[in-house]
């Protein structure tokens, strides 16, 4: 039965488009933003349903709990497709805004078995089993993915959730031998190609090795992330002294890369960029300006810089990546280049890295730090990792998502009220199912996106859509798991109150959702035409 509503829900996705393209052929898209966004939901919506249809073909059926968690995936999903879909917290989108109530009846029309439904017992059917230690099928049918799962799974197991609590609250850097443990384990290197050193691997993987280590610690799942934005940036840019240089020593760790693009009041509007690289009589860089929100930038050893190197040229035109090597900073002496100075950014969580406003006065990159050795080609370059850059930061929300139910799990099987565990409760219960049943639609999406990618294909809007809709899970799901907890949830002592600070960031970076909304809406319109 779900199998055919997809159908239905594919109808109603096209005449949304429809819908949005009439607006769009009178009003610019700043004007018909909600429109636009709206639709962006939408869409990413029922690709979501596609991958967790896929997700059960491909495990022939799933077991009991995988088809419960389907059926109420689609039950949700379908009847906020026809409602009110959650663009935030206070921002509802109906078929209204759009313009689309006649189709939104037709779907809930063909789905109105589904809709009409009573889904308590499927709730507390999966609730049940989460108590048992079910949980949702997560295999991937290949052994050496099961394997690498496993082996990252054990270790953050034992290595990171056991500390990762003390790390945060006393705003300590990960520590130097969890580094050098992840290092061995090839986390740095996953999508490296081996003739560099590294694993030579595809973001499918990358996904499952962030997946596990966010689980642990954001912080720890995010490390990776400069490690990958730097790989492909030389990958796909570096000359090839770049890659014999960089890639190997970035694959082992000894490495540790740090991206410095965002400038103050400048977001995500890199056109504007003004920090400006330019030649001195001895063919080397020297760098001149601001960046803020750069991650690791004190022990890091080496920054991929976006600079603008051709005045004169207008907006992207006159971008260029620099690799900017750096020493390491310690403690007492966070920033040592010379030219070079920074101020830490205070925040509520990702912590493990810690985040800085910089300032450059003349420092100095050597003539070979141009990325690819051509000028203005920067912006097109940190595009090209982008989609990458954004599956991992979906795939860094499915772990914050999974251990904040882990966490609301343990907290409602010991915890006594009126003489039983909380988790006997419905609303409790219900939290609980309903945080499953929204990881496995942005775990599903995400893979989709990853395999999408590992096939050679563009995907920039499927990268978008995960990020959008992981980003919202990963914060309602600890939302929900703090409430379970509630007043220790909001006690610094327990880890949910980590897990919650965590979570907000990831609808921030990497693009905001607003962008991701924006990118996916003229993307489908622009593949549309």
């Amino acid at each position: 039965m779900m199998h055919d509503i997809l159908g239905a829900a594919r109808d109603y996705r096209a005449s949304a488009l429809e819908a949005l393209q009439q607006r769009l052929a009178s009003d610019p898209m700043d004007v018909q933003q909600r429109a636009a966004h709206g639709f962006a939901w939408v869409a990413t919506s029922v690709a979501a349903l596609e991958a967790v249809d896929a997700w059960l073909e491909a495990n022939n059926g799933g077991s009991g709990l995988d088809r419960n968690v389907a059926r109420l995936a689609f039950a949700e999903t379908l009847a906020q497709l026809v409602g009110g879909l959650p663009m935030g917290q206070n921002e509802l989108f109906r078929p209204a805004d759009l313009g689309a109530g006649a189709a939104a009846a037709t779907l809930s029309q063909a789905a109105q078995d589904l809709l009409a439904g009573d889904h308590a017992p499927l709730r507390a059917a999966v609730a049940g089993a989460l108590a048992q230690g079910q949980w949702p099928t997560e295999s991937f049918r290949d052994t050496e993915l099961d394997a690498i799962r496993e082996q990252f799974r054990k270790f953050t197991d034992a290595e990171i959730i056991p500390a990762a609590h003390k790390w945060h609250l006393s705003n300590d850097l990960i520590p130097d031998e969890i580094v050098h443990r992840m290092a061995d384990l090839g986390t740095f290197g996953v999508c490296i190609p081996e003739q560099f050193g590294g694993l030579g691997l595809g973001k499918l993987v990358m996904c499952l090795v962030t997946e596990e280590l966010s689980r642990g610690w954001i912080g720890t799942g995010s490390l990776g992330t400069r490690s990958e934005i730097a790989g492909e940036l030389i990958v796909l840019g570096g000359t090839m002294e770049q890659k014999a240089h960089w890639l190997p020593k970035i694959a082992s760790g000894e490495v540790l890369p740090t991206a410095v693009f965002t400038e103050p009041d400048v977001g995500s509007d890199l056109g504007s960029l003004t920090t400006r690289a330019e030649r001195d009589d001895n063919g080397r860089w020297v760098i001149t300006g601001a960046k803020t929100w750069i991650t690791h930038a004190s022990r890091s050893d080496m920054m991929t810089m976006l600079v603008r190197t051709l005045p004169h040229a207008k907006g992207y035109a006159g971008l260029s990546m620099l690799l900017v090597p750096k020493p390491r900073g310690t403690k007492d002496d966070p920033f040592p280049a010379e030219g070079m100075a920074g101020s830490e950014i205070e925040v509520l969580g990702y912590r493990g890295m810690r985040e800085y406003a910089l300032s450059f006065d003349g420092m100095v990159a050597p003539e070979q730090a141009l990325l690819g050795g051509e000028e203005g080609q920067g912006f097109k370059q940190l595009m090209q990792t982008f989609e990458g850059a954004r599956i991992q930061t979906a795939a860094r929300a499915v772990g914050v998502a999974r251990r904040a139910i882990e966490l609301g799990l343990d907290y409602a099987l010991n915890r006594k009220q009126f003489g039983r565990a909380i988790i006997g409760f419905p609303r409790v219960a219900d939290k609980l199912a309903m945080s499953v049943v929204d990881m496995v639609l942005a775990r599903e999406l995400t893979y989709a996106a990853a395999r999408t990618k590992d096939l050679g294909k563009r995907c920039d809007i499927e990268a978008g859509m995960a990020k959008l809709l992981a980003a919202r899970t990963a914060w309602a799901n600890a939302d929900a798991a703090l409430q379970i907890h509630g007043g220790n949830g909001y006690a610094l002592e327990y880890e949910i109150s980590r897990v919650l600070c965590d979570a907000r960031i990831l609808n921030i970076f990497e693009g905001a959702a607003e962008i991701q909304a924006q990118v996916i809406a003229k993307g489908l319109i622009g593949r549309r035409n």
